[in-house]
């Protein structure tokens, strides 16, 4: 990995020795990267090779070259304010004294911790060498994540922290649901209306029976343990690193691991219609999580675990189906899809699929 001591060295510093900056072109001539270009000024005048890095639904990220190395830029998504940078500072330094490896963030040249412009809010970011997959197959692989998001949560346990940036609820999970019923009400005219509505009836009805969760402690969670939010050492089943922190916040464990067990543990991923529950994955996630927290998991907690996976396949289900109407928020695969709302209907029936399966395997479990 590139993250040497003096990896986090002061915008002034970055900046290629006699490099030239690029105009500040504009980026309704030349795109995102013109922006991306732009903002890259604020953080020194670096003279720079931009690669666009693709992986990931929410912000535009592009992997930056430099003569003093490689950085990560992106473009933040506006649902996250840029006061979200001030808890991302704050806990990846608590992280870092703890040997949990995340990306830091790199000043600008006035200091601030991120560039806000005219075209979005960007940041920089430490350069970490390692892999990123979107698909999992072994449970040794799988077992690792599993034990680096224990050591993230053990070296978060009693860390004081009054988040400056909040999202209302984002795993609340009833909400959603509602949102889901208003999209229907609200989104009636939509061309393809008459497809979604029956998925977003089957959505709300196992909604009606999800089990309850109980009362659970909050504590300070990733937020979005997805496949694609852990890295790996090259060539290896050796989990390195947590990326992409911005929505980190107060929620129970039981949301936090729901979310990361729906990604982890079914093989066809989010864009199959078909989605089942893979046994092995969850199991070898589940024992290595379970072993690795220690005495931090409370036995509530992990008796919430089944429940907590059930419920957030169903809501994020309801998010893709609103979203299918909706088209304004999740990414879309124009590879593969002609349209946005084809491509996060699939997503929605493949989500309910994974819910359906959990219900049936793991309903009554303790682990």
């Amino acid at each position: 990995m590139t993250d040497a001591p003096d990896a986090r060295r002061p915008a002034e510093q970055v900046a290629s020795r006699g490099a030239t900056s690029h105009s500040a072109a504009s980026p309704e001539d030349k795109g995102p990267e013109a922006a991306a270009r732009e903002a890259l000024l604020r953080f020194g005048g670096v003279d720079a090779k931009l690669t666009r890095i693709t992986v990931g639904l929410i912000n535009q990220t592009w992997r930056v070259d430099t003569a003093d190395g490689p950085f990560v830029l992106q473009r933040v998504n506006p649902i996250f304010g840029p006061a979200v940078h001030r808890d991302i500072e704050a806990i990846t330094a608590r992280l870092a004294e703890c040997g949990v490896l995340t990306p830091r963030l790199v000043r600008t040249m006035d200091g601030a911790l991120c560039a806000e412009t005219a075209h979005g809010v960007y940041r920089l970011m430490t350069y970490i060498d390692g892999e990123v997959v979107s698909e999992l197959t072994s449970p040794a692989r799988v077992a690792s994540m599993a034990r680096m998001v224990a050591r993230f949560h053990a070296a978060l346990d009693g860390f004081a922290h009054t988040f400056a940036f909040t999202r209302p609820g984002p795993h609340d999970t009833p909400r959603h649901l509602a949102f889901l019923e208003a999209t229907l009400r609200e989104c009636a005219e939509h061309p393809q209306f008459g497809r979604v509505r029956p998925v977003a009836a089957a959505i709300l009805a196992h909604g009606r029976e999800l089990p309850a969760l109980g009362q659970l402690p909050r504590r300070i969670i990733h937020g979005d343990l997805k496949i694609t939010n852990l890295m790996f050492r090259h060539g290896t089943d050796d989990a390195l690193a947590i990326l992409d922190l911005d929505t980190m916040a107060h929620d129970t464990l039981a949301a936090e691991m729901g979310d990361a067990l729906r990604s982890w543990c079914n093989p066809a991923g989010e864009s199959e219609e078909r989605a089942e529950l893979d046994m092995a994955l969850y199991r070898a996630a589940v024992d290595a999580y379970v072993d690795e927290s220690g005495p931090l998991l409370r036995d509530e907690e992990r008796a919430a675990l089944p429940a907590g996976l059930e419920t957030i396949a169903l809501e994020l289900a309801s998010r893709f189906c609103a979203d299918a109407l909706r088209e304004s928020y999740f990414g879309w695969d124009a590879t593969r899809f002609t349209t946005r709302t084809e491509h996060n209907l699939v997503r929605a029936r493949s989500q309910l699929s994974l819910a359906a399966s959990v219900r049936g395997r793991l309903r009554d479990t303790a682990d």
